[in-house]
């Protein structure tokens, strides 16, 4: 029985603390409900202000996701069980009957794939004309020639291999046999003691005796001391000679060069793009390495089952994780402006025009009569004072205030304390780099096919800003080249001067943040200062975009 996937609660790319808690906490409210297993992911790295809250409280970092697209994995794999290379052809064939498939994969004693064998690959060696020395080629074992030829080997190794001589049908005169018979042939023949005797005394390797006939303790005795191996069968000699091909190792006809397999870690979207260039019916999946899992065709994508989140503290696609298209959202929690999502059925959505996504979740443990435990309270507490600026964001409502000094009681912390520690471990810039800097808070956006990113980065230091601003100014030059993009602003926000200082490249960014605030920005030299700016989501990004469309 396969055990029940989670459904993931997941944040937005490059997530900030209201993210990764929300995540958590909604997770974990989730599970409390008993409705289904939820597990807490995240689509970026975390932030140092976010690893310090989560150490504080003892939780783990959530695991990372790249990406949420379809994966072979989420498809029903057919657990089509890999046989040894050297059954026979016969017995491939009756289990491809048996469990009505047309594709056999053959693996080795670990579990690794060596090759395929097919319906096509049988039916030809069926049809194929071959010579009378085919059997040795294909070094067939005694065994399965007489299982076969549903017969039993009365004397000689019955694992043994049949890998040099002819196949041959004994005539009825041993003076005839002479004339065409060599050492290590293989020969086929009737009841006749002087027959059988002949083809032992002319070092046959094996002797097949056909129509169910006995064979006398003398021919077997002699047998075992020449080595021969002896085969009864119930069939007669025509019969034997037309069957006795099927008893070749599949091991010759299997196909083990250029074999289309997958990979359990692919993406569905890659895995059909190649399906539809290939003509094959059935396709191996492998583990990562190598090891068989099972096999997939064209009908299980039709089937597959998308994998399944839930959305917090974003509902942009810009800012999503990536292949959220091929994933199944079930339900949206946010704070943000509405974005670019869709969705392929009906949702859960709740946004709330409050200073953070964490806001709603307590007031969504509150509603749904569930205690809030002390680490989560924590957690919630925590990325509210982060979202809001410990209360100085235009973004914050009384709501967020009053939830989070009643977290705070549960938590058990003293808000301004808890703040303070909280900031000044977000804003240790010094030992990172230019890159891991602007992304721990980077979101992009779009409107009037113009697409521009914003950062922000909060310190109650002056100097700490600055030093920042020194490494930034060069590097988001990159960056807008890198992504393709039309500007790029940062904002340097001072929490205690709840204002903020724009760092900016674009051709015409300095003149759209000008317009945007009304020449009330001052021009500092390359940035603008903006008194009473702390807030990306209300203050600078409506502005940006109501100046983009003034344009």
């Amino acid at each position: 029985m396969e055990q029940e996937k989670s459904i993931w609660v997941i944040g937005h790319k490059n997530p900030d603390t209201d993210s990764i808690c929300a995540a958590i906490a909604y997770a974990e409210l989730k599970n409390q409900a008993g409705e289904q297993k939820y597990e807490a992911k995240r689509a970026g790295q975390v932030n140092e202000e976010t690893n310090f809250v989560l150490e504080y409280f003892g939780f783990q970092v959530p695991g990372y996701v790249t990406d949420v697209g379809a994966q072979v994995k989420d498809i029903s794999i057919r657990k089509t069980p890999g046989v040894n290379s050297n059954i026979s052809l016969k017995t491939a064939w009756q289990m491809m009957k048996e469990q009505n498939v047309v594709t056999l994969p053959i693996t080795n004693q670990g579990g690794l794939l060596e090759g395929l064998i097919i319906t096509g690959d049988i039916a030809t060696s069926y049809m194929d004309v071959y010579d009378n020395r085919i059997l040795a080629k294909a070094r067939t074992q005694y065994k399965n020639i007489a299982e076969t030829l549903e017969g039993e080997v009365l004397a000689g190794n019955a694992h043994g291999y049949f890998v040099k001589g002819k196949v041959v049908v004994g005539t009825e005169s041993p003076e005839l046999m002479e004339e065409y018979m060599e050492d290590d042939d293989m020969v086929i023949l009737g009841n006749r003691y002087e027959v059988q005797f002949c083809a032992i005394e002319m070092n046959a390797s094996c002797i097949i005796v056909s129509s169910g006939a006995k064979v006398s303790k003398t021919i077997q005795k002699l047998a075992e001391e020449r080595g021969c191996v002896v085969i009864t069968t119930p069939y007669d000699t025509y019969t034997v000679s037309r069957l006795i091909n099927q008893s070749m190792p599949v091991k010759y006809f299997m196909r083990h060069e250029n074999l289309v397999t997958f990979e359990t870690e692919e993406y569905v979207d890659d895995v059909r793009e190649v399906m539809s260039k290939e003509r094959h019916r059935d396709f191996p999946v492998l583990e990562e390495d190598g090891r068989y899992v099972g096999m997939i065709s064209r009908r299980n994508l039709l089937r597959m089952k998308r994998k399944q989140v839930i959305l917090v503290d974003h509902n942009e696609k810009t800012q999503a994780v990536d292949g959220v298209d091929g994933a199944e959202i079930l339900e949206i929690i946010d704070h943000h402006r509405l974005g670019s999502l869709e969705t392929m059925s009906p949702v859960f959505f709740r946004n709330q025009p409050l200073g953070c996504t964490s806001t709603i979740i307590y007031q969504m443990y509150k509603e749904q009569g569930f205690e809030i435990p002390k680490g989560i309270a924590g957690l919630l507490c925590s990325a509210i004072l982060s979202d809001t600026l410990m209360f100085r964001s235009p973004t914050c409502t009384a709501a967020d205030r009053q939830a989070a000094e009643a977290l705070a009681g549960i938590a058990g912390i003293t808000i301004e304390d808890h703040a303070k520690r909280m900031f000044q471990a977000g804003s240790n810039f010094r030992a990172k780099t230019p890159e891991e800097i602007l992304f721990q808070d980077f979101k992009t956006f779009h409107t009037n096919d113009m697409k521009f990113g914003i950062g922000q980065l909060s310190s109650m230091s002056d100097e700490e800003l600055q030093e920042v601003k020194e490494k930034l100014a060069p590097y988001i030059c990159e960056v807008q080249k890198e992504r393709g993009l039309d500007m790029v602003y940062v904002m340097l926000t001072h929490i205690l001067e709840e204002s903020s200082e724009l760092i900016f490249v674009g051709e015409s960014a300095k003149e759209i943040a000008d317009q945007a605030f009304h020449g009330h920005a001052v021009d500092k030299g390359g940035a603008l200062w903006l008194k009473g700016v702390v807030s990306r989501k209300k203050q600078l990004v409506p502005a940006i975009m109501m100046a983009l469309q003034e344009v």
